[in-house]
């Protein structure tokens, strides 16, 4: 049976868990899509990443974009874009824990290590993904203590469309 595909959008901060939550959950059944995966010095990757994601709902697969997609500036267009090509959106919100996003990043290497002021700005622009953003669905993903995470449906009274702390 045939399901209809999906554009996962994944919003949080630099090093709140979202590609490990990729990787361990969703990366059996989503295609990967996002900035990061292109390379330093790629132009235009807002154009790629649609282009790409275009591509995968075209074939009829799944999406999952791996960005920090804080606010409706980027959200908004993944969400049209899913609509558009008759698939649903869901947004899978990290809140935000700046200190551990903070220690996370201090352990990464290279190209992975983001500066401290970089996370904290996407701090400040953060917001919640609601069901009123245009989602089908709307999830809520936190670290179980055990190595993988925790996922629930964010209820409607959660969903305030408030600030990082949403």
């Amino acid at each position: 049976m045939a399901t209809q595909p999906d554009v996962a959008v994944l919003v949080g901060l630099q090093a709140s868990g979202k590609t490990s939550f990729f990787t361990q959950c969703l990366s059996d059944r989503y295609e990967p899509v996002g900035k990061d995966l292109f390379p330093r010095g790629a132009r235009n990757k807002q154009r790629r990443q649609m282009r790409l994601l275009a591509e995968h709902l075209a074939a009829g697969r799944s999406v999952a974009v791996d960005n920090t997609n804080p606010s409706p500036r980027e959200w908004e267009p993944l969400v049209e874009a899913a609509h558009a090509r008759g698939a649903t959106a869901t947004a899978y919100w990290f809140p935000p824990d700046a200190a551990g996003s903070l220690r996370r990043n201090a352990r990464r290497a290279g190209r992975d290590r983001v500066p401290d002021v970089g996370v904290l700005a996407t701090l400040k622009r953060l917001r919640a993904p609601t069901a009123a953003d245009g989602f089908d669905a709307v999830y809520e993903v936190g670290f179980d203590g055990r190595g993988g995470f925790e996922v629930r449906p964010r209820a409607p009274a959660e969903e305030t469309g408030g600030t990082a702390a949403g």
